[in-house]
């Protein structure tokens, strides 16, 4: 049964969750990039040149990893990593920019605009721009700008210009904001390159595609060991790509049972977390419907998580469904449980990953505690840390020993 013909429908819902919520004069650009994306998708030229970026650019396939030593201290169920962090970029996000870019291309656009949380999203896009020869615009939240400056910088040196956002909490919910308002204003010339699975259709739908070369690999990369099939399948939450990615070409293997580990941060009161999955209901953002973390009124809740990449409101319409139909089990960990993942996995396995990443590294710590030895977990580490480690080392290093 193939799983990608089954949702979305053609109106890009997922069950209840997706579509398309935009004013009257975007849908039909909408309708455009749908239309243009079917056929060229389809086309062995555009699957030839993108395969071959893959290969030859990327540098795919992405390794899967034994963390023998991580499993060992853990004790448990074996733990297992696709490597997404050796990715040209760092991470999983050049999969789907360079898909993106692609199309921007095809479709006559000059300039692609882009929303980014820690940067990931924003390094990989002007990486694709720089390749492609398109002009690109990147807009931050100030916070975020701080945070993750290493990434800023790269940015900047790959010839994209990053615009700073300043309003509201200055992070990803509002840099998506900015970036949408400085979209509509031209559509001719611009594309946006929305940075997950978010955001109306058929971005959802597109990004997952774009993703899916992460699950890919890895079955056939499992298939080799004893087993066949991994036993669990884990990645962090926020927007959701990393995890989609590794998710779908699983989706129709019931033994494999799937985990969405999403920020707790502080705490669970509102403006402390991120926690979308556990706590949002139904509601409308950014052109789709998910669950949203929402007042009263609808509106979006201030989020946070010591991880840029995962602090907004919503969540891909496709996890939204997921959890419905209880295929996913989706879950949360806080930001010191997330920390101290970030430095165990450095020091046992010399591995410094995403700050994003870290919060499934805990979680599989957590699990593969509780179940035996024959089991085992694969994790996506979707992004590698060096863009993370300035902040980290700035709060939390003399708490681990580094002066």
């Amino acid at each position: 049964m193939n799983t990608l013909v089954k949702r979305p429908d053609n109106k890009g819902f997922f069950g209840e969750y997706g579509g398309s919520f935009l004013p009257p004069d975007l849908q039909p650009v909408m309708d455009e990039i749908t239309k243009t994306y079917e056929e060229i998708s389809k086309s062995p030229d555009f699957q030839g040149e993108l395969t071959a970026l893959y290969q030859d650019y990327v540098g795919r396939p992405s390794p899967i990893f034994y963390a023998r030593n991580l499993s060992k201290k853990v004790g448990g169920a074996q733990i297992y990593m696709k490597r997404e962090d050796l990715n040209h970029t760092g991470a999983h996000k050049i999969n789907h920019c360079l898909g993106e870019v692609l199309l921007a291309k095809k479709m006559g656009k000059k300039k692609v605009i882009a929303e980014t949380g820690a940067g990931q999203h924003g390094v990989a896009l002007a990486t694709a721009a720089a390749l492609l020869g398109l002009e690109c615009d990147i807009y931050m939240g100030e916070v975020d700008i701080i945070k993750e400056h290493p990434n800023v910088i790269r940015m900047k040196i790959l010839g994209a210009k990053v615009i700073p956002v300043s309003s509201g909490l200055k992070t990803l919910k509002e840099a998506v904001d900015e970036a949408f308002t400085a979209y509509v204003q031209d559509t001719v010339t611009q594309f946006y390159a929305i940075g997950s699975v978010v955001g109306p259709h058929p971005f959802p739908m597109m990004v997952r595609d774009f993703q899916t070369i992460v699950g890919i690999e890895a079955k056939k990369q499992f298939a080799a060991s004893p087993g066949g099939l991994p036993n669990n399948l884990m990645a962090c939450v926020g927007g959701g790509s990393n995890a989609i990615g590794l998710f779908t070409a699983f989706m129709d293997d019931e033994s494999v049972k799937m985990y969405g580990v999403e920020p707790s941060g502080i705490g669970f009161k509102d403006g402390e977390h991120a926690a979308t999955m556990t706590l949002g209901k139904p509601g409308i953002i950014h052109g789709f419907k998910c669950l949203l973390l929402q007042d009263d009124e609808g509106n979006p809740l201030p989020v946070y998580s010591v991880a840029s990449g995962l602090d907004y409101p919503g969540v891909g319409p496709e996890h939204s469904y997921l959890k419905g139909i209880e295929r996913v089990q989706y879950t949360t960990i806080n930001d010191k449980e997330a920390i101290d993942a970030f430095f165990e996995l450095s020091r046992e396995e010399g591995i410094i990953p995403a700050m994003e990443s870290a919060h499934a590294i805990a979680y599989a710590i957590k699990l593969a505690a509780e179940l035996p030895k024959e089991e085992t977990i694969l994790m996506n580490l979707s992004g590698r840390g060096d863009k993370d480690i300035d902040f980290i080392t700035e709060h939390y290093g003399k708490e681990y020993g580094i002066d």
